[in-house]
C-alpha cells in the first residue's frame, strides 16, 4: 500500500515546481563552475589551482537589486583563505560582476 501511495504522489507532482531550483537563475553549481572558469580567463597562471570552496545566493534585498551568486574560491592546497578571492555574478545570467578579496 505504502508503494502505491509513493508512487501516486511521484506521478501527481513531478512536473511541480521545486522551490530549491527556482527559474529564473542559474544554479549554484554552475556558479561555481563558471566563476572557477572566469578566473582562470582573467590570470591563468595566478589562479591555476584554484577550486571553488563555498558558493552562497545573495538575494535582491540583501544586496540591493537583483540577486547575485557569491563564489569564495581558494588556491589548492588550500591556504585559510590567506590568497582567496570572491566572484560575484548575476543570478539570471552569470555574468561577472566582480572579482574581490574577502571581507571579514
Amino acid at each position: 500500500m505504502w508503494i502505491v501511495f509513493s508512487a501516486a504522489l511521484f506521478f501527481a507532482f513531478r512536473y511541480s515546481n521545486d522551490p530549491s531550483r527556482p527559474h529564473g537563475r542559474i544554479l549554484s553549481d554552475e556558479a561555481a563552475v563558471r566563476a572557477v572558469s572566469m578566473l582562470k580567463a582573467s590570470d591563468p597562471v595566478r589562479f591555476a589551482s584554484y577550486v571553488a570552496v563555498h558558493v552562497a545566493w545573495a538575494g535582491g534585498g540583501e544586496v540591493g537589486g537583483r540577486g547575485k551568486w557569491i563564489v569564495l574560491c581558494d588556491r589548492v592546497p588550500h591556504t585559510a583563505l590567506r590568497q582567496a578571492v570572491v566572484v560575484e555574478l548575476e543570478g539570471i545570467d552569470g555574468r561577472l560582476l566582480t572579482i574581490r578579496k574577502p571581507v571579514n
